[in-house]
Order: C-alpha cells, then structure tokens, then sequence
C-alpha cells in the first residue's frame, strides 16, 4: 500500500484534557480517508496538528516517507468546519488573492478561477462583496480556493455543512474526481451516508483514542450478524414453523402480496442450510446478507468505548 501521510503514536495535552492519546493513521495515496468521532473526540486537534497549526506533544509525522516539515504545506489544502472569507471583499478580489497566496500566478488563478466559477454556476458573483452570498455560495467560493492549486493532500472538515441535497452532490462528484485523477483526501464528516457512499478507508477516534482503524469494505464484513433478508411468497406454513433453532426470526414484513423476513443464522449453519429448510415451502424472489452501516458500527464501537 503506496502511504502518502502517517501519523505515528500523536499525543496531545491541553491543560487537564487530553486530545489525543498515542494516536497514528495511515492514509494510502489516491484514497479517501474518513476521519470519524463524536464531538470531542481529537479530531479536529488532529487536523490542526497535520496542517502544522500546532504541534503535536509526542509522536511523528509523515508526508510522502519524508517527515512533516513546513514546505510540506504548499502540498496540503484544508477546508476547515468554520469557514473563513473576508465579508467586505469582493468574490473574485479575494479568490484571486487566496489562489496567488497558494503559488499560482495570475493568469493561471485566474484561469482556473474563471472555470471553476462557471462549473458551479457562481460567475454571476465575481464582483460581490462576499457578504452579498448565501452561506452555501459562500462555501463554493472557499471549497474552490482550497482545491485551486491542486495539492497531493486535501482536509475537508464537514464540506456539506450548510448545503443542499443538489450542491452536496455537486461536490461529492468533484471530491471523487479529484480522487480518480490522483488526489488524496482526509474527510472528517458525522454523515455516515457520506462515509458510506465515498471513503475507501477510515479511522474511528473516540475520547482521544483510535478505536478502530481500516478499509470500510473489510470493516463492514468483520462486523456483519449472518443476517439475511428473504423476500418470498406461496407460504405453506409460518416461518417460525418452519425453521429450526439455528436460525432466529428478527422481523417479518408484508408487502402486498410479497412477503419478506430478517433472519439470523446460528450455530456454526451457513446459508445454504437456511434455503434448504425454506425452499419445500416457500418461493424465494430475493435472498441478500444484510451487512452493518457505518452508522451501525459508529454508534456500536463507541458505546464500547464508555
């Protein structure tokens, strides 16, 4: 696994608080990594420490095998939570400002300014002071000044706060985009929905600990019950009647003249054995593994953690 960024055993104290205990990360290159927890947890002392605005306590740090150093930021863009434009300024005043302060020269700023105005339909904003925006024109215009420079490494910090369901699919498609033409995110987010739908591997920290760490595809199958949904019909007899003790009923559904069940299975049986003690009564249409959501592991993982 190609490693852009490695945090090792990062320890961080604030007065009486601790934010982060012996905590370490790996995030492979052109991935997107989910960097999760409840409020509190460490997270956003993490980022602050990758992004060099503080330092950590303990531990190391690791940017492309090389250790963490002040050049390294120029690589690094970062979408913090709470935005920060300057509300008197003009819209394209200040995105030219922000993009010429990340290394690009004019023309390329505004070139690429200019494009990325009009893909996300705000061209008509150029010469507002940023205080005429909306909250979401307001986040396109900074999501923009922090993807402009193409860095190896981009934070976003709940980059869908504030959006609508058309704009937060606007900027998914974008976040994988840059992930396809090599790019390298670390999003920390409490929508597991997002989770779900874009990260490839996450970290889980709760109260100043990491708490599990991996690809969200192996962690969903380590979490999973043996649980499997049927949908059926033409019952001969009620399922209850029908199954033995491995398996257990968790819910029965009817849907017009479909019937459907959840059912767990036990003692060492497999799913073959379920569709033989099914199929003499009843006809399958569909019969699918139900894995955990992320939601399911997050909320389960911490209430281990209390």
């Amino acid at each position: 696994m190609n490693v852009l960024f490695e945090a090792q055993n990062i320890t961080k104290q604030f007065a009486n608080h601790k934010a982060l205990d012996e905590v370490s990360i790996s995030v492979p290159g052109q991935s997107i990594f989910g960097l999760l927890g409840p409020n509190g947890a460490g997270k956003t002392t993490l980022i602050r420490i990758i992004n060099q605005i503080t330092a950590p306590d303990n531990g190391r740090l690791f940017f492309c095998g090389e250790k963490l150093q002040s050049r390294h930021i120029e690589k690094i863009g970062y979408l913090p939570e709470e935005r920060g434009l300057y509300k008197k300024m003009k819209v394209g005043e200040q995105a030219l400002y922000l993009a010429r302060l990340k290394g690009l020269s004019k023309a390329d700023a505004l070139k690429k300014l200019r494009e990325w105005f009009e893909k996300f339909e705000i061209q008509a904003w150029w010469n507002k002071k940023v205080e005429e925006l909306s909250k979401g024109m307001q986040q396109k215009v900074q999501f923009i000044v922090t993807i402009i420079h193409e860095p190896e490494l981009l934070i976003f910090d709940e980059p869908f706060s504030g959006f609508d369901p058309i704009n937060v699919n606007l900027l998914k498609d974008e976040i994988l985009r840059i992930k396809e033409n090599g790019g390298t995110i670390i999003f920390s987010t409490h929508n597991m929905a997002s989770v779900e739908e874009l990260c490839d591997h996450i970290a889980l920290i709760d109260k100043s600990k990491k708490i599990l760490e991996g690809r969200v595809k192996d962690i969903k199958k380590e979490y999973k019950s043996n649980t499997y949904e049927i949908n059926y019909t033409n019952r001969q007899k009620d399922l209850i009647e029908i199954l033995s003790n491995n398996f257990k009923i968790i819910e029965q559904a009817k849907d017009e003249d479909t019937l459907s069940a959840k059912i767990r299975i036990m003692n060492g049986k497999n799913q073959n054995d379920l569709l033989r003690e099914l199929l003499p009564y009843v006809s399958i249409h569909s019969f699918n593994e139900i894995l955990p959501t992320m939601n399911d592991i997050f909320i389960s993982k911490v209430r281990e953690n209390e």
